[in-house]
Formats: structure tokens, sequence, C-alpha cells
């Protein structure tokens, strides 16, 4: 026996129903304090500020991964 049963209510409608907790407030604190972060972070995000902070990192960085891929490249041509 296959019993189908359908319910047309609102999301807020279920959570109530089934005893959910309302996350709305806090979903909407969580938005707006996103937004507040980014605004405050919109600087970093300016193509000449990417590429003074990535070019900082980038001859450490570039060595550190030439040396794990030569590690890498080295442990899988041992049998």
């Amino acid at each position: 026996m296959k019993v189908n049963i359908e319910i047309e209510c609102e999301p807020a409608e279920a959570r109530a129903f089934l005893g959910l907790p309302n996350v709305e407030p806090l979903n909407d604190h969580l938005v707006s304090e996103m937004q507040r972060r980014m605004d405050e972070n919109m600087s970093a995000m300016k193509p000449e500020e990417l590429m003074k902070n990535w070019t900082s990192f980038g001859m450490q960085a570039q060595d550190q991964f030439r040396k794990l891929m030569e590690t890498a490249a080295g442990s899988a041509a041992k049998p």
C-alpha cells in the first residue's frame, strides 16, 4: 500500500507545525553582519591591493609548491 499526502503551506507555517524555531531574525542578523564586513573590506578587493597581497606571498608560495611537487614526484617514482 502506498499513500501520498500533499500539504501546501509556507515555510514559516511548516516550521511552526513541526515545532521548529523561527530562525528568520538570526538569519537577518547574519546577513546584515556579512554585508557590513564586506563593506568594510571592500578596499581589499581593489586590483592593486590584491596584487600587492598576492605578490608578497608569491615567491615563498611558488618555492613551497615546487618542493611539494618534487617530493611527490620523487616518492611516486620509487617502487
